[in-house]
């Protein structure tokens, strides 16, 4: 059961040499954890394994984009997208994360998710963004919510000429998007 942990507006930052690993099962509960992911998200290891990941999701982060996540590596394909996750102590800190299926003889074990530190211009550019798809996701109400912020999602990025993919990885490289304007 995840915690209830109120978020504070303190921000966690790790170092751009580092990266914070983590292996979860099909389901998301957490099977292994690096060292950098226990002292960024101050948890120990024995507060993550077996629990799931969705332990240091953020409220600030919509639904929609776990729904994309989720969607992606269940179609066995890789997913890089930006999150804020909450550490234990109700800090948060930014990633790039790069969520990919981990294969035994073709057949999908769990899913190997690997992070970096967000640039902050990448960061300034997204949260609007997710502010928005919340804002969608209330209005929806909880049953339509991941479909509505992910429907508005999609058309903007058509608006902007780019696929969801070519749209993070052109945040994380600080490149021009789309059509060269900003959501």
């Amino acid at each position: 059961m995840k915690p209830k942990i109120t978020p504070t507006n303190v921000e966690v930052h790790f170092s751009p040499d580092e990266i914070i690993v983590s292996k979860t099962d099909l389901k998301g509960r957490i099977t292994y954890a690096n060292r950098v992911f226990m002292r960024v998200s101050d948890y120990a290891e024995d507060d993550l394994l077996g629990v799931q990941h969705n332990i240091v999701r953020h409220p600030d982060m919509p639904r929609g984009a776990f729904r994309h996540l989720w969607d992606t590596i269940q179609r066995g394909e890789e997913w890089f997208g930006f999150v804020k996750n909450m550490t234990a102590k109700g800090h948060y800190y930014w990633v790039f994360a790069n969520v990919t299926p981990d294969l035994y003889q073709g057949e999908p074990l769990g899913y190997f998710s690997v992070r970096r530190q967000a640039p902050h211009s990448a960061i300034e550019a997204i949260v609007p963004i997710y502010a928005e798809m919340l804002r969608i996701e209330r209005e929806a109400g909880p049953a339509k919510a991941c479909e509505a912020s992910l429907a508005w999602l999609s058309r903007t990025l058509d608006e902007l000429g780019t696929t969801y993919e070519n749209f993070v990885l052109d945040l994380f490289f600080g490149r021009r998007m789309g059509k060269g304007t900003r959501p």
